[in-house]
């Protein structure tokens, strides 16, 4: 009662302030509404935008060499490439299924919370918190970074100092416009989705041209030097599917959907085969142009293409592939900085998290706390190192969550479900995922093991932080006194969200009442 009772105390405080500052009328009305909530802005097309504006942004660039160098021949790797899509494709529809039956933004914490409880449900959120989101965020960064100054330094090494100080500065712009409007952020994430296919035709295009000519002596000996060892044949996978990373993005905003139970699986059908279509014909383009040798000694391998096809305009690949991954960064501090948002508002994560900016509606907090832990990453390692670290836990929890809709088609057969695929989808790719999270420890245990050590690390922090209830009063008054400071400085107010999880999975779906078991979510 006391925190709450502060709370209005702090968000009326905080109201006045910001009708102060306001120089709108919409601001004021904003101000002046009863409830803090984030607004249901997205639509069909913002949907396609947001699903291929993430997974389109650094993967395909830089992943093309990690693939071919764990799959050894040109024919595995456009093997991997295709599996990759169709696993996508699977994983996405198993997606589809839980987004609508559990409206709620949050992605995998929202699906592992309501079918396993608050402890798998945190352990993801730990390791999307230490590894995951501001990881692979950073991985888009540095990719930006290195493609923009790739033109002034020419055939030089470009500095890694200036690659990561322009990567802090794309940071801090785009989660600057992510705190200060959903309509900027939406705009920018529909522009250059476009943009960043626009830029994959020009690849397309190029590759198909040298085909058309003659120019086929690449593909002379697609299958020389092909791996058959299952473990390196994972690792390859990880590379393919980290340039399909953001194929779940659209779940982690549900409840900012105007109609998430139509658009959301019809975002999903149209988006997934058309990227993974661009993204085959991508490498055929890159193999016609390219030798193994000359993907596999480049770091940036959109750039050498660009360098032995487009000669005087060369320039314009690194501005594209910029151009693709400022969207794609964009795309990945609006979906992630959900995740930190929901985790929170389910008391996972210190509470200040889970407030919105009352002038803008949007959750200012978690975006911050995101950007620091992005920025910090940028130093630690390289990408690939990167890749490989972040590929093995997602793919563990992506494989954990799509085990999470086969329990609850057995334990909850009554479940409302608007959209029920067949059990195909999630069998098949429960079985690849699994082979994929074992197989790489064989190879590489040393940055796997690290990486499920961290993850494990959290079931300590939970059972202290989230579990104890009974914590010392220097404890909690410290806590409080931290969040009511940072409350006034953001401007921000807690939500007043439209359920929890915690509503969800108090739903009696696992008794045979059917009218308790077809209660709609």
């Amino acid at each position: 009662m006391a925190n709450q009772e502060k709370d209005k105390k702090i968000e009326m405080e905080a109201r006045k302030r910001a009708e102060s500052t306001s120089s709108t009328n919409t601001a004021g009305q904003k101000a002046n509404d009863k409830s803090v909530q984030l607004k249901k802005e997205l639509g069909l097309i913002d949907g396609i935008g947001v699903i291929v504006g993430v997974i389109i942004g650094s993967g395909i660039f830089v992943s093309p060499k990690g693939v071919l160098l764990h799959s050894g021949s040109i024919l595995m790797c456009l093997v991997v490439w295709l599996l990759s899509g169709v696993l996508s494709t699977f994983g996405a529809c198993c997606y589809a299924e839980l987004g609508t039956a559990i409206p709620k933004s949050g992605g995998e914490f929202a699906y592992l919370n309501a079918s396993f409880g608050p402890l798998l449900a945190f352990l993801y959120l730990w390791a999307a918190l230490l590894i995951i989101m501001p990881t692979g965020n950073a991985i888009i960064a540095l990719t930006f970074a290195e493609y923009i100054l790739q033109p002034y330094y020419g055939k030089c090494p470009t500095p890694q100092l200036a690659v990561k100080l322009l990567a802090v500065a794309v940071i801090l712009f785009l989660t600057f416009v992510n705190c200060y409007s959903m309509k900027w952020v939406t705009r920018i994430q529909d522009s250059f989705a476009f943009a960043k296919i626009v830029a994959l035709l020009i690849i397309i295009g190029a590759g198909m041209y040298h085909l058309i000519f003659g120019n086929t002596e690449n593909l002379q000996n697609v299958t020389e030097d092909t791996s058959w060892n299952f473990s390196n044949i994972a690792l390859a996978f990880y590379s393919g599917m980290f340039s399909f990373s953001g194929w779940n993005a659209l779940n982690f905003v549900t409840e900012e959907m105007k109609n998430p139970v139509r658009d959301l699986p019809r975002a999903i059908i149209i988006s997934i085969p058309l990227v993974s279509l661009i993204y085959l014909m991508t490498n055929v383009a890159y193999f016609s142009v390219l030798t193994k040798d000359e993907i596999l000694s480049s770091s940036a391998t959109a750039g050498s293409f660009g360098d032995k096809v487009l000669g005087v305009m060369s320039w314009i690949m690194p501005l594209c592939v910029a151009l693709s991954t400022f969207g794609g960064l964009n795309g990945g501090i609006f979906s992630s900085s959900r995740l930190f948002f929901v985790g929170a508002r389910e008391g996972h994560l210190p509470r200040i998290v889970s407030m919105i900016n009352v002038e803008h509606s949007t959750p200012t907090p978690s975006l911050i706390f995101l950007a620091v832990m992005t920025i910090l990453y940028l130093w630690v390692g390289g990408i690939y190192v990167l890749i490989n670290f972040t590929s093995f836990i997602e793919a563990l929890f992506i494989t954990l969550t799509i085990s999470a809709l086969l329990y609850l088609r057995i334990r909850a057969p009554k479940m409302e479900r608007p959209i029920k695929i067949s059990l195909f989808f999630p069998i098949c790719f429960l079985l690849i995922g699994i082979l994929l999270v074992i197989l790489p420890f064989f190879q590489d245990f040393f940055e796997t093991g690290i990486a499920l050590a961290i993850t494990l690390s959290g079931i300590p922090v939970y059972v202290i932080f989230v579990m104890w209830k009974n914590k010392p009063k220097w404890m909690v008054g410290f806590s409080d006194w931290c969040t009511d400071a940072t409350q006034k400085f953001l401007l921000c107010a807690p939500t007043d969200p439209e359920g929890s999880i915690e509503d969800i999975t108090n739903v009696d779906y696992f008794s045979d009442d059917s009218g308790k078991a077809n209660k709609s979510l």
